[in-house]
């Protein structure tokens, strides 16, 4: 908690004169409800978001009142279906936690507010260059109609003991799969991380690696995937269960490499390892890693639909989460976990001490570690990879 003061004073004297134009619109907030339509299948991003409503309540007078979501899909088919009915002025959505396909969806049909994000106060935390994907969110350019709200990579996941030079490369994992038969696995697509799997494989195996920012449409798919489907024809016959089947989750990978039946799981949440060590789920010797050419990362986003009646309220809500504050508390494994999405230089000194100072679990990679990042292919890849595995390998 004295962290939290500690930075949040700071925050405070940072910002403290904002723009005329930020004035009005934190004038404007005030009292407004913002109606957070957000993934709520995890009870400590709930709380996560609980806090972050508090403080922002008692900052800035505005209500943020979370909708929990099954599927971000529902509130785009929301927005849709608003649309449709000429609800131009009077959206029942304020603000929406999402990215990839459902983001692309939003702006292809301009139902977006904006753009607003480059304009946040706190967006000068942001460094664009240090991540494609702050700019480009599964290869559809943000162009400031959403804000960068937290980053995931991919981190694989093995025990030292058993393990101890594990693959570093989707072609020496092919190779240890050859000598080590069933002791590696992968989720089924459309899992999203079965598919990131094959998103990985496909980036190592293809020389020209620009053709995965473009539509799918726009390429010869059948060429380009082509050593995709040459590596999974030799590696499922070696997989865990000779690829009769496949774990549902990361989850699922991590149980099965506790028990000593995998020897390599992964996972999109780079603090997976230290939780389950810490819940006695997984061995002290347990460790994470990334392949040596990076591995696929990504950046989730706050978006405000183009019909909102709190486009202020959203604005300040987004803000907000973009803060060093909320940011540190978001990134504390024992709270969420998430990457921030800021620049460790553009920080001030006392802020990066805050961050220097938080605990990582022992077997959480620092953002050093983890700088070699690979960026989404275009949103439009996930589909037809998934209809195509399925077409080939689904049982």
């Amino acid at each position: 908690m004295k962290k939290l003061f500690a930075l949040s004073m700071l925050a405070i004297s940072v910002n403290s004169v904002y723009a005329s134009d930020w004035q009005s619109i934190l004038d404007e907030a005030k009292g407004q409800t913002v109606h957070f339509n957000a993934w709520g299948g995890a009870e400590n991003i709930n709380d996560y978001i609980e806090w972050a409503g508090n403080n922002i309540q008692e900052k800035y007078g505005v209500t943020l009142k979370q909708i929990k979501l099954v599927d971000t899909a529902d509130a785009i088919g929301r927005v849709l279906a608003e649309k449709a009915a000429g609800n131009e002025n009077d959206g029942s959505i304020d603000l929406i936690w999402l990215n990839g396909e459902n983001f692309r969806s939003l702006k292809d049909n301009n139902f977006l507010y904006g753009p607003f994000s480059t304009t946040l106060p706190n967006y000068r935390y942001i460094d664009e260059a240090s991540n494609k994907s702050l700019t480009l969110d599964f290869g559809t350019p943000v162009d400031g109609m959403e804000a960068p709200w937290g980053k995931a990579q991919v981190i694989f996941i093995h025990d030292t003991e058993i393990l101890p030079n594990p693959p570093r490369s989707m072609p020496e994992l092919l190779a240890y799969a050859k000598a080590n038969p069933g002791r590696i696995t992968y989720p089924e697509p459309p899992q999203f991380l079965g598919t990131t799997f094959l998103k990985q494989a496909l980036y190592e195996l293809i020389e020209d690696k620009e053709l995965l920012s473009q539509p799918v449409e726009n390429v010869d798919f059948k060429t380009v995937t082509k050593p995709l489907w040459t590596y999974l024809n030799e590696l499922h016959p070696v997989t865990w269960r000779s690829g009769t089947t496949y774990p549902a989750s990361s989850e699922e990978m991590i149980r099965l490499l506790d028990d000593q039946e995998i020897d390599l799981a992964f996972s999109f949440d780079t603090s997976a390892a230290s939780v389950q060590i810490s819940k006695g789920n997984l061995s002290d010797t347990v460790r994470s890693y990334i392949f040596d050419e990076g591995t696929i990362s990504n950046t989730h986003f706050l978006a405000i639909p183009y019909n909102s009646t709190a486009t202020a309220g959203a604005q300040v809500v987004a803000n907000y989460f973009l803060s060093p504050e909320a940011q540190l508390k978001k990134q504390d494994s024992e709270v969420w976990g998430d990457l921030t999405v800021l620049s460790y230089e553009k920080l001030e000194k006392e802020q990066q001490a805050l961050f220097d100072a938080q605990e990582r679990g022992m077997a959480t990679l620092t953002l050093d570690n983890l700088s070699n990042s690979i960026p989404e292919p275009h949103s439009s890849w996930v589909k037809a990879l998934e209809n195509e595995w399925r077409l080939r390998y689904a049982n």
